[in-house]
């Protein structure tokens, strides 16, 4: 009896480790295994909890310990399940609904996986949706398991997707920016940069791009961030030259949203009255008041996070092309930045009130150093996004 017992403890698979992703709304938990299991993904109520439960795995004991920092889960247990089932019990911060729950095959690097995508939801939501009835098994889709060609076309069909870039050209119109050290006005530079850096975008193939403006035309700060949502930008990027009163001053700089103007932008947001607005793709009026706030505020976390990642990228290659300010990336409270789910940052490509760097953002060969670097960066941009989210 003791062999047979061994004998099945080493046949069987196991779950090896746990991870857990923040999203906008959402939390996306990853069971990192070495063989397929079965499993069963559902909800309780009093307390809330997800519960996953698996057969005929072993389960590392230490995944109870390996819980990251989230909006949604607080703690996990792990208990066992009759003679073949363990049960991992996820205690919720919050009222969620269970959006996927979905076995991954090996792949690359990766080994067996499995996945369970919760999302915020309301009360309401959450009560509908409680009880075994409501389970994510593996037998789902009629116990058909899908092709691998069908599996093989879809991440084809990812990995061809194109990225959606916004750019915005700064000032324009009757607001001609910055007045450079001979007079040149800083929303003829952005315009170019902007138009330059589209070109070389679209070449590489991997991008839609779109300009805020390509003409001289004036654009109110507001309106450029809505042409950045109406677009569903997956980048925002605000080009601008800087100006002050110390002729000396020059080099490049790199700005994304401050905590502080975060906080009151999600406070004003939360106060409208038209949450008719869609925020990351959830439409805030199917939403209590509470979940609403709760949406936009974990919206701009998540494009705060980006925005700074992407300006790692970006202080990353500059600074092997151009001169620098020091503490090259910095936090300001730019009304453009302040799309609530759209990755966004500004870079200030240096100073026309310093005669040679005016002389330099007037030059094309120049501007070109500035357009390859920016490409470097949203390249390794969005591969690093992309490899973040593959699990």
């Amino acid at each position: 009896m003791v062999l047979i017992m061994m004998i099945s403890s080493v046949s069987a698979g196991q779950i090896k480790s746990m991870r857990i992703g923040q999203g906008i709304g959402s939390v996306r938990i990853v069971f990192d295994a070495d063989s397929e299991f079965e499993y069963k993904a559902f909800l309780l109520s009093a307390p809330s909890r997800l519960v996953v439960d698996v057969y005929d795995v072993n389960v590392n004991q230490n995944i109870e310990r390996q819980i990251s920092k989230n909006n949604l889960i607080s703690s996990t247990r792990l208990g066992v399940l009759g003679e073949n089932g363990k049960r991992i019990v996820f205690d919720l911060e919050k009222p969620v609904v269970i959006k996927k729950a979905f076995m991954l095959a090996p792949q690359s690097n990766f080994g067996w996986r499995f996945v369970v995508d919760i999302a915020i939801a309301s009360e309401r939501e959450f009560k509908s949706k409680v009880g075994t009835e409501y389970a994510f098994t593996s037998s789902d889709n009629g116990g058909k398991k899908k092709s691998s060609s069908t599996k093989t076309s879809k991440a084809k069909s990812n990995s061809n997707k194109k990225y959606v870039i916004v750019l915005d050209p700064g000032h324009g119109g009757k607001d001609p920016g910055a007045i450079g050290y001979s007079g040149v006005y800083e929303k003829n530079i952005t315009l170019a940069m902007g138009k330059e850096l589209k070109a070389q975008l679209e070449k590489s193939g991997k991008y839609k791009v779109y300009l805020t403006r390509s003409t001289d035309k004036f654009i109110p700060l507001r309106d450029r961030v809505k042409i950045a949502r109406k677009y569903n930008a997956d980048l925002f990027l605000s080009i601008h030259a800087d100006s002050a009163k110390n002729r000396d001053a020059k080099g490049l700089s790199v700005y994304t949203l401050s905590e502080t103007a975060s906080d009151k932008e999600a406070a004003a947001l939360a106060e409208r009255e038209n949450k008719a607005d869609v925020i990351a793709g959830l439409n805030l009026v199917e939403h209590s008041r509470e979940v609403s706030d709760i949406l936009i505020n974990l919206a701009q976390r998540e494009s705060m996070n980006r925005s700074s990642e992407f300006a790692g990228f970006m202080v990353q290659e500059m600074k092997n092309s151009v001169q620098m300010v020091s503490n090259t990336h910095r936090f300001a409270g730019f009304a453009v930045l302040k799309a609530p789910d759209v990755p966004s940052v500004l870079l200030e490509m240096g100073y026309l009130s310093n005669r040679q760097e005016e002389r330099l953002l007037k030059q094309q060969t120049y501007r070109r150093k500035l357009v390859l670097a920016t490409q470097r960066a949203i390249d390794s941009y969005f591969e690093n996004m992309k490899h973040a989210s593959v699990f």
